[in-house]
């Protein structure tokens, strides 16, 4: 997704599954700890009042709507951890296994020295 967007701008925008299907309305956005960005929102679906956590990334904002690239029925079958609280990381995994995303970090180029005490990186010829 963008990560231009302000996430206040995506509260109250409608969202649609990957075949076009309403799920329902944003009701939050959650940030990631380290970054800041955009991660998660919390779509309200209407059934029983339940918010549905669904992962920003790969979703996109089209048109003024967020298009979400999973099935309605999976994502109405998220886990549901209540709205107003902090994710914890334990949550944000189960999120990401119900999703079936990829958790592998991206790789660290090749000439970035982590792991050096500053000062200490050995000498460049």
């Amino acid at each position: 997704m963008q990560t231009d967007v302000d996430p206040r701008n995506l509260i109250g925008r409608k969202a649609f599954d990957r075949n076009g299907s309403k799920i329902g309305t944003i009701d939050e956005v959650y940030l990631d700890d380290a970054t800041g960005v955009p991660e998660w929102a919390a779509i309200r679906t209407g059934l029983f009042s339940r918010d549905a956590f669904i992962p920003l990334e790969p979703s996109e904002l089209v048109d003024g709507t967020l298009r979400v690239p999973f099935e309605r029925a999976l994502i109405k079958d998220s886990p549901d951890f209540g709205v107003g609280r902090h994710l914890s990381p334990e949550q944000e995994l189960q999120l990401y296994h119900h999703y079936g995303l990829d958790l592998t970090p991206p790789h660290a180029s090749d000439d970035l020295m982590f792991g050096h005490i500053a000062g200490s990186e050995p000498d460049h010829p």
